[in-house]
């Protein structure tokens, strides 16, 4: 894989567990287009690696202050309505890809996430933060909605009552505000937060990575289905794993009382 990138750090710490970086401390890790170039470029050799080489994927900022600050507020500047027609759409395009890849995608946001940031982190499987990380879609002080999907998944995250709100307000949250509208799932200390994630990734790679990789499938289809919809996608999954020999595996550990020993496949 692609290692030396401008404005991320893409860095395999170890056992298939990936963390990606964005690294413009100078700006507050704002969203320009070469950051989403180089996310999207990581992202699909991410989605190229055999279960062994990529078991999950943990996003961050670099810096104490900032997980992603927003867009990056110069180039949106320049943009007449095509051009940010195109940019949304990237933007939208690259946090989607966070949802096709069949591992988890955990954002451990260490600072602000706003706009975009916040936008990033809604992409995500789930969040981690950091007692200071403060969350918001301030795009409404700009004269701008969120455009890289923040109206879409905020609503989903929080209910459109609590989305309408901070939306409409444009006002920042605290991590545990965050928190208590179910927007986060954990808030530790900062320096707490990157082991508390891995400890979560540790608890996921000792499970079955094609049924973890199912799970996510079948959650992500079924928001936009009705429950007997969803339901019928949900068996078909299930039965689909019937054909893997992780299934074999983990039934028989259990009935023999031993570890399982799951390959991928």
């Amino acid at each position: 894989m692609v290692s030396s990138y401008k404005t991320i750090l893409l860095e395999n710490k170890s056992q298939g567990v990936w963390v990606l970086t964005i690294n413009r401390p100078e700006a507050l890790n704002a969203l320009n287009s070469t950051v989403l170039e180089e996310m999207g470029e990581a992202l699909r050799q991410m989605g190229e690696l055999p279960f062994d080489e990529a078991r999950a994927l943990i996003i961050t900022g670099a810096g104490e202050k900032a997980f992603v600050a927003g867009a990056d507020i110069k180039e949106i500047n320049a943009l007449d309505e095509d051009k940010a027609h195109s940019f949304a759409q990237r933007g939208q395009s690259i946090f989607h890809e966070l949802t096709l890849l069949k591992i988890p995608v955990i954002a451990a946001v260490n600072g602000f996430a706003l706009g975009g940031g916040c936008e990033l982190a809604l992409g995500c499987d789930f969040i981690y933060a950091a007692e200071n990380a403060k969350f918001g879609l301030p795009e409404v002080s700009l004269g701008l909605i969120p455009g890289f999907g923040g109206t879409v998944r905020l609503a989903r995250a929080v209910g459109q009552r609590r989305a309408r709100e901070l939306t409409y307000t444009g006002n920042m949250i605290t991590a545990q505000e965050a928190h208590t509208m179910g927007l986060v799932n954990k808030v530790l200390p900062a320096a707490e937060l990157m082991p508390a994630v891995l400890k979560t990734v540790e608890t996921i790679l000792a499970k079955a990575p094609i049924a973890v990789g199912a799970s996510k499938k079948s959650i992500n289809q079924a928001w936009d289905m009705d429950v007997e919809a969803a339901q019928k996608n949900e068996a078909g999954i299930f039965a689909e794993l019937f054909n893997s020999e992780d299934v074999k595996e983990g039934t028989s550990a259990f009935i023999e009382k031993r570890k399982a020993q799951f390959k991928g496949i």
